[in-house]
């Protein structure tokens, strides 16, 4: 995921992360993360549910980030945010809680719709791909073994 938003996306397209698309790409990376730190440590009994369990907590967060930023997207364009400052200028002049409040918040710039494949923008398909892995981190948690699915 991160190669398709860093080649395809940013750099061939020259599509620029909006703030929202950032804190996707950090709950991507933190997924891969707790993967491969479960492949590492190989757990067995009870230990492989605790990773199944982060898996799915992650990409919880990712899903409510990416569902926010779909929704900003469905708006009205008479509803739709103001543009604000950029990300690192939120996090350099404000403490960290009141710049997630206000990159949760969202902005013009994440209403923007600047590509689709088969009607899901690419918010859309994140938010399908967070589906998928708490789908996965579920299936972990609920059959517990260790049978290669980690």
């Amino acid at each position: 995921m991160m190669g398709t938003a860093l080649v395809y996306f940013q750099y061939l397209l020259q599509l620029e992360p909006c703030p929202l698309c950032i804190f996707q790409r950090v709950v991507v990376i933190t997924i891969a993360a707790v993967l491969l730190v479960a492949t590492l440590h190989n757990p067995q009994g009870w230990g492989i549910r605790v990773y199944g369990a982060l898996v799915t907590l992650v990409a919880a967060v990712g899903a409510a980030i990416a569902g926010r930023h779909v929704w900003l997207q469905t708006l009205p364009p008479d509803q739709v945010p103001e543009c604000g400052p950029g990300l690192d200028y939120i996090l350099e002049v404000f403490p960290f809680s009141e710049a997630l409040r206000m990159v949760l918040h969202g902005s013009g710039e994440c209403a923007e719709v600047l590509w689709r494949f088969l009607g899901l923008s690419i918010p859309g398909w994140t938010l399908v791909a967070f589906s998928g892995f708490i789908l996965y981190g579920l299936f972990i948690v609920i059959r517990g073994s260790n049978r290669g699915y980690l």
